[in-house]
């Protein structure tokens, strides 16, 4: 009678669990280790959120409840005071911080919808195979991001004034007259800037998302007999819902801090005001009027603005989401 030995299966092969640490003394030392890892891992990133965001927010908010105050009929020397809310009150019942509010509200609705489904649009171009040397319509697009956003603006405020204007030039030829500075053209003119500096970026935020789709769901949907639009709409774009609402928020964030293009379009324009958006109102309360407790505040109500709509829109998208995988 022979008895067979099981072969010896090497440890870390696939299909075998890792042993467990012997003794728990030997497990809570691995465990330190792994955090230990994690914390050193983490550190930088940390540091740079406690630098950069916790300790100006901290900043600010502490400023919006003190104010410079000079007694005695203005004669005696300044000294800082409490004053609570009445900052906040003063910005909330501002006509010109709501105005703004509103102004940054239309230009949202206008910009983000066109920024997404335009980007969206030219990837799945670019991802269909329709476009010849790709690698150069990739680089094309993401040229204009490369600019700066200052010389973005200077470049199209030369294309908007009256009298040194080549585009205006042409349509006055063709007997149309046209102010891109207008009472009704300025906030499209403004989107027209942001959207030729971030369209080509978040073109390629889609396209790469595109290339990590499965080509062999996109196989099967063709032999289904999906057409390409039919395989763009239904199959590629569904895919990339995570990196649509990435990008619809982080757009959403970066219009709501609208400030470069409506600075300098403002020299050209009485239609700009120096309020004309919660940024500018914020730059000309600080460096205008020197009253850092009203910048401050009103500092703190655009942050709360932004993070409860980005909030929104991610349990939007979220509640959507499930809604369809239910489905």
């Amino acid at each position: 009678m022979t008895t067979t030995t099981p072969p010896r299966v090497p440890a870390g092969a696939p299909g075998t669990t890792a042993p467990a640490p012997a003794n728990p003394r030997a497990r809570r030392a691995a465990r330190r280790r792994r955090l230990t890892a994690c914390g050193v891992l983490m550190t930088p990133f940390f540091a740079l959120l406690v630098t950069v965001f916790l300790i100006p927010v901290g900043t600010a908010v502490r400023l919006s409840f003190y104010s410079d105050d000079q007694p005695g009929l203005g004669f005696g020397p300044e000294r800082t005071v409490f004053v609570g809310l009445r900052s906040y009150a003063a910005v909330l019942t501002d006509p010109t911080f709501l105005g703004g509010l509103g102004t940054v509200a239309l230009y949202c609705l206008v910009y983000i919808p066109l920024l997404v489904l335009g980007a969206l649009a030219l990837a799945l171009l670019l991802d269909s195979g329709a476009v010849r040397l790709r690698a150069f319509a990739q680089l094309g697009l993401f040229l204009p991001h490369a600019v700066p956003g200052i010389i973005a603006a200077l470049i199209w405020l030369y294309l908007y004034t009256p009298g040194i204007s080549p585009v205006i030039e042409l349509f006055a030829k063709a007997d149309l007259t046209i102010d891109f500075l207008g009472i009704h053209t300025v906030i499209p003119s403004i989107v027209n800037i942001a959207l030729w500096s971030n369209l080509g970026y978040n073109t390629v935020v889609f396209y790469a998302a595109l290339r990590a789709v499965p080509r062999e769901v996109i196989e099967a949907s063709v032999v289904d007999g999906a057409g390409p639009v039919r395989t763009a709409l239904q199959v590629k774009t569904p895919l990339v819902r995570a990196s649509i609402v990435m990008v619809a928020i982080f757009t959403l964030i970066w219009a709501l801090q609208l400030f470069t293009e409506p600075m300098l379009l403002s020299q050209s324009s009485p239609m700009i005001s120096s309020r004309f958006s919660p940024s500018m109102y914020i730059y000309d309360a600080a460096f205008t009027r020197n009253n850092y407790s009203l910048a401050a505040a009103a500092s703190v109500v655009l942050l709360v603005c932004t993070i409860a709509l980005s909030y929104g829109v991610t349990r939007f998208t979220s509640r959507a989401g499930n809604a369809e995988e239910a489905r």
